[in-house]
């Protein structure tokens, strides 16, 4: 397997690379006169709405998408939110996965462009989701990677930013191109090392800034939504401060507020455990199975809450 949530290349690679990158009660006629009417208007209206029989999700994006590391083989949020889907609308969902590992923006540009089945499936779907770049802010900082210069870094992502920017303006507007009212729902990107690296501000504000380009962009191409799932996978299991404040004196112990090629590598080469129990133990990068389980919870929580597109327009 090649790439990674944000990366793409041999396991020793990936982790490199990653690194410098969810009673009231009453009674009498009065009361009921007074509140019957508007749940009845409620009732109303909702009747209005005619969920469709059958919905078409398609899913464009890198190793996420694909669903890389994923032990119960579902194909990550892809499968899974399949059938969240149905067993809450009742209705068929039909499910098309263009995840590649590896890809970033430019490359799934590129197969938008020559797969016409690709095309053909986005032009009918009724919700797109789409998972872009980490690759993207890999390919101009592996050279970096180690770097002691904190200004070099900041200098790289700042270009790397503005040429990523266009690109995925670009993948957008192909996209629109084929489907211009589909909603799009977009993930974020997360920092799977932050466990071990809690207090290296350049990985946390490298893709905090990434982040914020892609939030900016999609939502130039509304009906847009932005999944941000940072601080849910990038945390893991640790999600209060105390817990959190704890990661960074162990860091701290660890001598960990830098990133040693050391360090690297003893993470690299645990494949039996991470300190993240969202990230899988195949490469330490990607999501296993419980953090696919939350990466669809926070795409459905979304969904949901933007469901239009289960509806027939009237």
């Amino acid at each position: 397997m090649r790439g990674n949530v944000m990366l793409r290349g041999k396991k020793g690679l990936l982790l490199l690379i990653g690194i410098v990158l969810a009673v009231a009660g009453g009674s009498g006629y009065w009361y009921h006169q007074q509140h019957s009417a508007p749940t009845t208007v409620q009732q109303t209206s909702q009747k209005t709405r005619v969920l469709k029989r059958r919905v078409t999700l398609v899913a464009i994006g890198d190793s996420l998408t694909h669903g890389q590391g994923d032990d119960k083989n579902e194909q990550g949020y892809v499968g899974r939110i399949k059938n969240k889907l149905q067993k809450h609308y009742h209705n068929r969902v039909t499910t098309y996965n263009y995840g590649v590992t590896g890809d970033r923006s430019d490359q799934m540009l590129k197969r938008l462009n020559e797969q016409s089945e690709m095309w053909a499936n986005l032009k009918k779907a009724d919700v797109i989701v789409m998972t872009v770049g980490g690759n993207d802010l890999m390919q101009k900082l592996e050279s970096n990677l180690l770097s002691n210069s904190t200004n070099k870094i900041e200098s790289n992502i700042e270009q790397a930013g503005t040429t990523y920017q266009q690109k995925l303006n670009e993948l957008l507007t192909a996209v629109r191109k084929q489907n211009a009212t589909a909603p799009i729902f977009m993930y974020s990107i997360y920092d799977p090392v932050y466990t071990y690296f809690p207090d290296v501000s350049v990985i946390n504000e490298s893709v905090a800034k990434w982040n914020q380009i892609t939030q900016q962009t999609v939502a130039q191409y509304g009906p847009s939504y932005f999944v941000d799932i940072n601080h849910l996978m990038s945390y893991g299991q640790y999600k209060t401060v105390k817990q959190r404040q704890k990661l960074s004196q162990q860091a701290h112990q660890a001598n960990s507020d830098q990133v040693t090629q050391k360090q690297v590598i003893a993470i690299m080469n645990n494949d039996t455990h991470n300190l993240n129990n969202y990230i899988s133990t195949e490469d330490n990068f990607h999501p296993n199975s419980k953090g696919y389980d939350q990466m669809t919870n926070a795409l459905y929580k979304v969904m949901l809450q933007h469901d239009d597109w289960e509806y027939q327009q009237k």
